[in-house]
């Protein structure tokens, strides 16, 4: 799919990992208990680890006794500025197609627009914090 509803393994497993440190609540946490968690790649994890310490969303400490903590405030962390680390810009498609073939009679009328819309949206208005505590509500309710 084109548009902000494509996400790759890269930034869905930054989001994961962002949202698992964050609600550590300044308690260090491992790749290795990231990894774990997430059942995905040590060295794939590492990579994306990389990428958000260098942006200065994680704050990387090295030892026996390191791992990550947040960099900044878990509130100010939207998950599109996650996102967008990853897979740049949210663009806004009407299309799925990126050469569009209906001209202005898509079969899909304007549900991409809305869809797209719906989640930059969220994304935008969604923190860290704020994926923590609905996550934590969810465990409490279930």
């Amino acid at each position: 799919m084109s548009g902000i509803l494509k996400i790759s393994e890269a930034t869905v497993l930054a989001l994961h990992a962002m949202v698992a440190i964050a609600s550590r609540d300044h308690t260090m946490v491992t790749n290795a208990e990231i990894a774990s968690s997430l059942n995905a790649s040590e060295a794939h994890l590492s990579k994306v680890m990389q990428r958000l310490a260098k942006a200065g969303y994680v704050k990387s400490i090295r030892g026996p006794h390191g791992g990550f903590v947040l960099g900044k405030d878990a509130s100010i962390i939207s998950l599109k500025n996650i996102y967008e680390l990853f897979e740049g810009s949210m663009e806004c498609r009407e299309c799925l197609l990126d050469a569009p073939v209906c001209g202005n009679n898509c079969v899909f009328g304007d549900l991409m627009i809305h869809t797209n819309e719906i989640v930059k949206e969220y994304m935008t208005k969604t923190s860290l914090k704020a994926a923590v505590e609905k996550i934590k509500k969810k465990e409490i309710i279930s």
